[in-house]
C-alpha cells in the first residue's frame, strides 16, 4: 500500500511561509453536495480491491468477484421428492427391491414392478412417477396397490429442473451469506473468488476525551472508539487498529495517517471543520499533499463538515465530525458507500416508507434522524442532537428527511444493523 502523502515537517520559512510548528491556514471548502450525491459519489470513487480465492468456510461475509455458477445439474439425478415406490405403468406393482438415499437401485424396471423408495433416493431407469407411502397398499402377494396410477413425473424431481449445469446462480457483486454458502456447496464448490474485506484504521482526535470511567471536569468519554470498529464490521470492512491522536502538538496527525501503510481506509474522527485545532483539511490540501478530494462537505445535519479524500492511489481518508451521533451519520453517508465500492457490491438500495413526528427543516439541507417501526411506517424517535446517541441506540433506522419534507410522506431509510 503506497504511503500518504503527508508530511510532518515544515516547509522552508519564506516571507509568506508558514511558522514552523504551525499548520498551513485550511483551504476554502467546496459547495456541499446533496446527501443522495455523497452517497454515490463515496461509493463510485475506489477501485474494488484484489480479489483472492478462499475456502467455503473463510468465505461468509465477503463478497463475489465473479459469478457462481453450476458445476453439475441441480439436482444430478432424477430423484424421489417422497417416501413411497418408484413404480412403471399401471398397478398393481410387483416390489423388486428398496432404494435408499446415497444408493442406487442397479435395475431397470418392467411395466407393473415397482421398488421401494425413500425421499431423495435416486429414481431408477424405467419407473415413470413415485407413489407416495400414504397413497401405498402392500398386500401378502408381495405387490403394492394404489388408488391408480400416478401421472407420469409426479413426485419425481427431474434431473437439472432447479438449475442446468453452468446456469449463474449468483452474480459477481453478491455478499457472501449462509444460503450462498449452501448453495455453492450444493453445486460443488469448495472454494469461492472474493473480494476480502477493506481494510480500515480509526484515528480519533481530541484533547477533551477520556477511554475509561466517568469522566472528569471539563472532560467527555471517547464513545467513537468503542462505536467504530462494530460499525465497520456491519458495513463490511475489516477493522484493524484504533489510535487516539491529541490535537496539540500541530503534526501528530500527519503522523498518525502517514503510519496507518497497512489499511485501505483511514477514518479520522473529529479535526474536519476549519476551526484552530482542526487539522484534517489542513493535512489533506498543504503543501506537498495534493490529495484529491472526493466530497467535501455534505449538505446534510448533523455530520455536514465531514469528508472523503484520496491521498494516495488506492487509498482513502474518511473524516467524520467528532460528535458521536453526526459520526454516525457521516459514517453511514461516506463509509459505508465507499466500503460497498471497495468490496465490489453495487450500493445498497434504500426503502422509502412514511414517517411521522416532527423535525426542524432547514431549506436545502437534508436531515437525519433516527426512527422506530410504528405499523407500516416509521415514527422519528427522541434524542438525536448531534452529541447524543441515545435516538441512534433504539432505532431500527436512520431516516434521510429531505428538504420540505412533510409529516406522512415516504422518506428513504438507512436500516440500522443489529
Amino acid at each position: 500500500m503506497p504511503s500518504a502523502a503527508v508530511t510532518t515537517s515544515s516547509p522552508t520559512p519564506t516571507p509568506s511561509s508558514t511558522p514552523p510548528g504551525t499548520l498551513p491556514p485550511a483551504a476554502p471548502q467546496s459547495p456541499a453536495v446533496s446527501w443522495a450525491r455523497a452517497r454515490v459519489l463515496a461509493h463510485g470513487a475506489p477501485r474494488p480491491v484484489p480479489a483472492r480465492r478462499v475456502p467455503l468456510g473463510a468465505a461468509a461475509g465477503l463478497t463475489l468477484a465473479e459469478d457462481l455458477r453450476a458445476l453439475h445439474p441441480l439436482p444430478a439425478f432424477d430423484t424421489a421428492a417422497m417416501d413411497g415406490y418408484a413404480v412403471a405403468g399401471s398397478g398393481p406393482w410387483q416390489v423388486r427391491g428398496a432404494v435408499r438415499a446415497g444408493a442406487v437401485w442397479p435395475g431397470v424396471l418392467g411395466a407393473g414392478e415397482c421398488v421401494e423408495i425413500s425421499t431423495g433416493a435416486p429414481v431408477p431407469a424405467g419407473a415413470c412417477a413415485v407413489l407416495p407411502v400414504e397413497a401405498a397398499v402392500a398386500g401378502h402377494d408381495g405387490r403394492v396397490h394404489g388408488p391408480g396410477a400416478p401421472s407420469p413425473g409426479r413426485h419425481v424431481r427431474r434431473a437439472g429442473e432447479d438449475a442446468p449445469a453452468g446456469c449463474r446462480l449468483a452474480q459477481a457483486g453478491t455478499r457472501v451469506g449462509p444460503a450462498l454458502l449452501g448453495l455453492a456447496a450444493s453445486c460443488g464448490h469448495d472454494a469461492l473468488a472474493v473480494r476480502p474485506r477493506p481494510r480500515v484504521g480509526v484515528l480519533i482526535t481530541g484533547d477533551e476525551l477520556d477511554r475509561a470511567g466517568r469522566p472528569g471536569p471539563g472532560r467527555v468519554r471517547d464513545a467513537l472508539g468503542p462505536l467504530l470498529p462494530a460499525l465497520i464490521l456491519a458495513l463490511g470492512g475489516e477493522p484493524c487498529r484504533v489510535r487516539h491522536v491529541p490535537d496539540r502538538p500541530a503534526g501528530l496527525l500527519a503522523e498518525a495517517v502517514h503510519g496507518m501503510r497497512d489499511v485501505d481506509v483511514v477514518v479520522v474522527t473529529g479535526s474536519t471543520s476549519v476551526g484552530a485545532t482542526d487539522q484534517l483539511r489542513r493535512l489533506l490540501g498543504g503543501p506537498g499533499a495534493g490529495a484529491r478530494m472526493v466530497v467535501d462537505t455534505v449538505a446534510c445535519r448533523p455530520g455536514h463538515p465531514m469528508l472523503l479524500a484520496e491521498p494516495d492511489p488506492d487509498r482513502w481518508v474518511v473524516g467524520l465530525p467528532g460528535n458521536p451521533y453526526a459520526a454516525l451519520v457521516a459514517a453511514h453517508t461516506l463509509l459505508g458507500p465507499l466500503i460497498a465500492g471497495l468490496a465490489g457490491r453495487a450500493l445498497a438500495p434504500l426503502p422509502r416508507v412514511p414517517v411521522r413526528g416532527r423535525v426542524r427543516s432547514v431549506p436545502g439541507t437534508t436531515r437525519l434522524v433516527p426512527v422506530a417501526w410504528d405499523g407500516d411506517g416509521a415514527r422519528i424517535a427522541d434524542g438525536h442532537g448531534a452529541a447524543f446517541l441515545h435516538g441512534a441506540a433504539v432505532a431500527d433506522a436512520l431516516a434521510a428527511v429531505p428538504p420540505g419534507w412533510t409529516e406522512g410522506s415516504p422518506v428513504p431509510l438507512l436500516l440500522m444493523p443489529s
